[in-house]
C-alpha cells in the first residue's frame, strides 16, 4: 500500500499518486508523452531500458512489468543497457570513454535524448519507490 493516499487525478496508480499536483502530473504527463512518441528509438529499446532501470532503481512497480532481456542482439539496445550499467556502477560519473563507446551507437542528438529518457524513467521509479507504490496496486 503507497505511503500516501491516491488522489482522484490520474488513471493509473502512479499518476494518482503524483495527481495531489495537478500541475505537475499534467506536465510530468506532457514529457513522458514527448520522450515515449519520439521516434528516435524504437519502442523496444525504450522498454529495455525501462525494465534495465526498474531494477536497478529497486521499484516494484516497474519490474513487476518483465525482466530485462538477457539475450538480446540489437547493437543499439545492447550499446544502451552498457551505459546505463556503466552509469549505475559508477554513481553516474561516466568517463569519456564510455561516452566514446556510446558514440559507436548514437549520435549527439540520440545521446542527448537517450540520458533524458534514462533520467526520466528513474525519477518516475524513484519516485514510486519512495511513496512505496507495490507490483500489487493495478497496473
Amino acid at each position: 500500500m503507497p505511503r500516501i493516499t491516491l488522489s482522484n487525478f490520474g488513471t493509473t496508480p502512479f499518476q494518482q499518486l503524483l495527481g495531489h499536483n495537478k500541475n505537475i502530473l499534467e506536465n510530468w504527463n506532457s514529457l513522458e508523452e514527448a520522450l515515449f512518441s519520439s521516434s528516435t528509438f524504437s519502442p523496444e529499446l525504450k522498454e529495455e531500458v525501462r525494465r534495465n532501470l526498474a531494477f536497478l532503481n529497486k521499484c516494484p512497480y516497474c519490474m513487476a512489468k518483465g525482466k530485462p532481456n538477457e539475450n538480446e542482439t540489437n547493437l543499439k539496445i545492447t550499446a544502451a543497457v552498457r551505459f546505463i550499467k556503466r552509469a549505475y556502477e559508477n554513481d553516474f560519473l561516466i568517463s569519456e570513454a564510455d561516452f566514446e563507446e556510446l558514440r559507436k551507437s548514437f549520435n549527439d542528438s540520440e545521446i542527448s535524448e537517450l540520458c533524458a529518457l534514462i533520467c526520466f524513467i528513474t525519477a518516475c521509479q524513484k519516485f514510486g519507490a519512495l511513496l512505496d507504490l507495490e507490483a500489487s496496486c493495478k497496473i
